[in-house]
């Protein structure tokens, strides 16, 4: 059986993403459980991976399994909020002190909360039916928005105060910088996607929905695939590949060497 066009980018998803989840874990391994979004930029690739692999099978398991596609749209859906949730603890590595200190602790443990809870209210949005559902996949999708705005704030504030920020977290605040206008219209299509329909049901092959006329080409599943293509695909991707260029190039690590020396440069070896 041939794949229509959601499937045939399910299938390209699938082959992107499989060597990025390599690339993300060698950096993950490398900086270990202290530096959490390079995990969760791991686990990112992982549901990319998985979301493509059940929606390409969901295409060509016969009899027709709907649990696959509900699983792989539920996970195309929600994989905004690890991508955001990435940026903010990759944000939180620029706040780090010289003395490992994260600053600002609370605050970004509370966002992480309320990322998870955006990712909560839009899988449960789309796994039931019903105004409640759609409710739920909205508040979602306004939480997210609300979480990439409070990243952007959290950005400005750092750059206002880089000359605290140690050199090598200031040019991974560079590599978010350069992220954030693709993560935008990445969160602006999420927004414009689920209020597209009011509901949307898997039966069989097809997806049906009822739609907003004005912005049904938004829609994720019934959609325009190539306006999914542009705003979300390509801009997830390259998102990705920034913060993976940045986790293989920068040396995180040596901003203690380096402050180890301008402390004590008698006992520093020259370079």
């Amino acid at each position: 059986m041939s794949l229509d066009s959601q499937g045939i980018l399910a299938a390209v998803t699938l082959a992107i993403y499989f060597p990025i989840f390599f690339f993300a874990a060698r950096i993950a391994f490398r900086y270990g459980v202290g530096q959490k979004g390079w995990i969760i930029l791991t686990i990112f690739t992982l549901i990319r991976i998985i979301g493509g692999a059940l929606l390409v099978a969901a295409e060509e398991v016969r009899p027709v399994v709907t649990g696959l596609y509900i699983g792989g749209y539920a996970l195309e859906a929600s994989g905004l909020s690890p991508l955001l949730m990435s940026t903010l603890a990759l944000l939180q590595q620029t706040t780090q002190t010289p003395d490992g200190q994260l600053r600002y602790g609370r605050a970004f443990r509370l966002l992480h909360l309320l990322g998870v809870a955006a990712l909560v209210l839009t899988i449960v949005g789309i796994s039931e039916s019903g105004s409640s559902a759609t409710t739920m996949r909205r508040a979602g999708v306004i939480l997210f928005a609300v979480l990439y705005v409070i990243i952007v704030l959290g950005a400005v504030v750092q750059w206002a105060s880089r000359q605290q920020v140690m050199k090598y977290r200031k040019q991974l605040l560079i590599a978010i910088s350069v992220a954030l206008p693709f993560l935008a219209v990445r969160t602006l299509y999420s927004i414009l996607s689920t209020f597209s329909s009011s509901t949307f049901i898997t039966t069989d092959s097809t997806t049906t929905s009822t739609s907003n006329g004005a912005l049904a080409k938004f829609n994720m599943f019934t959609g325009e695939w190539q306006i999914f293509l542009a705003m979300d695909l390509l801009m997830e991707y390259i998102c990705v590949l920034v913060y993976i260029f940045a986790g293989s190039t920068l040396k995180l690590d040596q901003d203690y060497q380096l402050q180890d020396y301008e402390d004590y440069p008698l006992n520093s070896k020259p370079y």
